[in-house]
């Protein structure tokens, strides 16, 4: 007696092969962690239709030049005398508003000290201009 051997090619399933796929990675998307980088926390003003319309001499501006190289109403000054000067004009006036000008070449951190030195003395008014609001401004003579 001949037994009738059939040979059956060997073969994976793959027709659900693409519905497992796409479950993966329909998996992996909803239960990703995404880390999110925290920086400076700023927020825009408010507008206030009683705000006072301030005119740039009547402001403290700060020009940071380079590392310790700063210039505090066209004068040459410490980090140190910066903020004796500063917490003089704030006690004269609580609301003076602090304009600080960063050059470009300067390192962040230079500014990252004037700002939290503005925080120490509770300067609640602080601007720091675009290059474009530099440029109309020097225009008028008020920065250098």
């Amino acid at each position: 007696m001949k037994l009738r051997v059939s040979r059956q090619t060997s073969e994976i399933p793959t027709s659900s092969m693409a519905d497992i796929a796409f479950l993966l990675i329909i998996f992996f998307m909803l239960t990703a962690v995404f880390a999110t980088t925290k920086g400076l926390q700023f927020s825009f003003p408010k507008d206030d239709p009683t705000q006072l319309d301030v005119q740039p001499e009547e402001s403290i501006h700060i020009r940071i030049i380079g590392e310790g190289q700063f210039i505090v109403d066209k004068r040459p000054m410490s980090l140190e005398e910066m903020g004796g000067y500063v917490q003089t004009k704030m006690s004269q006036n609580p609301q003076k508003p602090v304009i600080i000008q960063t050059e470009v070449q300067v390192p962040y951190f230079v500014m990252i000290d004037v700002l939290d030195l503005m925080k120490y003395l509770n300067v609640q008014n602080i601007s720091i201009p675009t290059r474009s609001e530099i440029e109309r401004w020097k225009a008028f003579g008020v920065f250098e």
